[in-house]
């Protein structure tokens, strides 16, 4: 167990079996029965380029992609005060509820949140946002302060917020009635560094999650034999059953495609996948070191992590048990993490699609989690590949299926548009 810290064929049939503003400054309406939410200061200011949108999302519509919420008197509030992930070892009174995306009928790249809520002292309620592209391809989660402009890192047709709540010791809850989102785009991204063409890989320190029985940080109950990954940072959770933030893990025996749906270890601000000036913390660190590593080998924060707990390994890496005995640890150790949804994505190959409403999966069966669609013929990129269950559609057969990035899960590669079964050129996952 770690140490806990405080998402019709149309062409012809093909022969044979196939096997194998607001803008920034505007006013939160917050009516506080305790401190203020504090405010991040506002990016450099740019002209904007467009009208800004605004919209206030349904919080009475509770879904599937929710933990622990209801709306009750009008507000959303945390439901049960017991209830907290159990990797994140603090007490109960944890809720996320991730909104109704939005379309917007031209690309934006900045969204500035205003929230209508009582938080009582030492609670809190959390906004963030991100942005999925026309191509399908989901941004990171992004802290979004009140009334302060939040810049994604490239345009985008559709924005989501998600919002997270902790009741204060006692259990009083925060009370979140409105929220408002205004997106506009500023003009040119401000310059990062040149995105590489495949994901980014980095060693890593693995512990064992365990946990069976409880829940994580997107509302999944964890199973014995389950398959999924804890990373230190909320801005790569995937809402629950979605591959939309997955990593590749490779162990001393074989390499296994994972989603993240835990939050851990040690650190919930690190996400040292990021280059060291995007990081959320610990920005003086080398891009792909865990802050619980350097804490652990070279005194880094005095040996802390963020909550002041002495860190006892270097784990940057939380495995759910089938995923750590799949990739062939059978005690805490290293593996080789990539996160398949940065940089250009990992190394892809484009490929044509055939068929209509064609459903992307968490997993390589018809039966798992539908986490994305495809309504008709278009061109995806494929990561690597899987045998998985076998799919019979418009007189061909097969059993392998393709994992893409943009979407974070597998399609029968029934419905790639190629003469071959198992794709050229692409690897195994």
């Amino acid at each position: 167990m770690l140490t806990p810290p405080t998402s019709c064929r149309t062409s012809a049939p093909r022969s044979g079996t196939r096997s194998a503003p607001l803008l920034a400054g505007a006013v939160c309406l917050i009516s506080l029965a305790g401190t203020a939410l504090a405010s991040a200061p506002a990016p450099a200011a740019e002209t904007s380029s467009s009208t800004p949108v605004s919209w206030q999302p349904d919080l009475s519509r509770t879904g599937a992609d929710d933990v622990n919420v209801q709306y009750r008197e009008g507000a959303l509030r945390v439901r049960d005060g017991s209830v907290s992930p159990a990797s994140l070892g603090r007490d109960g009174g944890y809720a996320s509820a991730v909104l109704e995306s939005h379309h917007v009928d031209r690309p934006v790249n900045r969204v500035t949140v205003t929230l209508d809520a009582t938080v009582p002292a030492a609670a809190s309620a959390e906004v963030d946002v991100r942005g999925r592209s026309a191509e399908g391809a989901w941004t990171e989660w992004r802290s979004a302060a009140t009334g302060a402009a939040t810049q994604l890192p490239r345009r985008v047709v559709d924005v989501q917020a998600r919002l997270t709540l902790w009741n204060a010791e006692g259990g009083a809850t925060a009370a979140v009635r409105g929220l408002t989102l205004t997106a506009d785009d500023a003009g040119s991204v401000p310059a990062g560094p040149e995105l590489a063409a495949s994901a980014f890989s980095a060693r890593v320190y693995a512990t064992r999650e365990g946990l069976v029985g409880h829940t994580t940080a997107n509302g999944h109950v964890i199973r014995e034999d389950d398959h999924f990954v804890a990373l230190p940072s909320r801005r790569a959770l995937s809402p629950a059953g979605s591959g939309q933030y997955s990593v590749q893990v490779c162990g001393p025996v074989r390499c296994e495609t994972a989603p993240v749906w835990d939050v851990g270890p040690w650190n919930t601000h690190d996400d040292h996948w990021n280059p060291s000036a995007q990081r959320e913390q610990w920005k003086d660190l080398p891009r792909g070191l865990p802050e619980a590593q350097a804490a652990y080998e070279d005194d880094y924060n005095g040996g802390r992590d963020e909550f002041g707990r002495q860190v006892a390994n270097p784990a940057g890496i939380d495995l759910a048990d089938g995923t750590f005995y799949n990739v062939g640890l059978d005690d805490n150790g290293w593996v080789t993490v990539t996160y398949l949804w940065t940089d250009g994505g990992g190394d892809t190959t484009s490929f044509p699609t055939s068929g209509t409403d064609v459903g992307v999966r968490q997993q390589a069966t018809t039966t798992s989690t539908r986490v994305a669609n495809l309504p008709g013929p278009t061109t995806v990129r494929v990561r690597c590949q899987v045998h998985g269950q076998r799919v019979d559609h418009d007189g061909q057969s097969n059993d392998a299926w393709s994992y893409l990035p943009d979407y974070g899960g597998y399609v029968s590669n029934v419905f790639i548009d190629v003469a071959d079964a198992w794709l050229p050129g692409v690897p195994t996952c």
